[in-house]
């Protein structure tokens, strides 16, 4: 399986010194849906209405730091939520969840369960054979999905050869997984250096494309 050379700028360890961040690579053949996985994810749900508020999962340590992690590098967690936090507070407020297809629902399970942003990316679509987190620029070219032009500047964000690819709030249409993708590469952003609860999370989202999607899978830490 292709792999890329995962690395971590210095602009970003300067700001945020204990990232670690886990990487997932799986191959497999994607569908539309599985009913066994969203039972998974509803459960997960369940389990975040019981133990958590609107206000207490700011205290979350995926979350907590993540926010942490924009408000050092100079964007506005409130204005730009970063996706995990999007995720679980449209669970606790009772809004439907989205359904894209099972590798991307995958990612959003593991965030449900262990609080990390992660970033879904087709494989076969990431340019080169580096990816780099950094910290956006202005006027930077970055359109998210589903959202359209996103203004990345002062947020951090993941390139490869040809730009960006994918921040805390959204992955970018440009690599975006569909039912032609064979190939992911997941990263689990942990902002909160918590090195066990990040391999926890590779291991479980690599444990559901198994379970869900027969896929092969290799996990990392950079």
């Amino acid at each position: 399986m292709e792999e890329k050379h995962l690395i971590v700028s210095e602009e970003i360890r300067r700001v945020c010194p204990q990232f670690i961040g886990g990487a997932v690579y799986a191959t497999f053949v994607n569908t539309p849906h599985s009913d066994a996985l969203w039972a998974e994810i509803y459960a997960a749900v369940d389990e975040l209405r019981r133990a958590e508020t609107i206000d207490s999962i700011k205290l979350l340590s995926g979350i907590s730091a993540t926010r942490q992690a924009y408000k050092a590098c100079g964007k506005d967690p409130s204005r730009y939520r970063p996706s995990n936090e999007q995720l679980i507070r449209r669970s606790l407020q009772g809004k439907d969840l989205w359904s894209v297809n099972t590798a991307v629902d995958i990612g959003n399970l593991a965030s449900l369960r262990y609080h990390y942003s992660i970033g879904c990316f087709d494989l076969q679509k990431i340019e080169g054979d580096t990816v780099t987190l950094s910290i956006g620029r202005a006027g930077e070219p970055y359109e998210g999905i589903g959202r359209g032009v996103l203004n990345i500047e002062n947020m951090p964000v993941y390139r490869d050869a040809i730009g960006g690819i994918g921040t805390p709030t959204s992955d970018n249409e440009r690599t975006k997984m569909d039912l032609a993708t064979t190939s992911m590469l997941a990263v689990v952003n942990g902002y909160d250096g918590n090195r066990e609860q990040v391999e926890a999370c590779c291991q479980c989202l690599a444990a559901a494309a198994e379970k869900y999607l027969e896929a092969q899978c290799h996990t990392c830490l950079f």
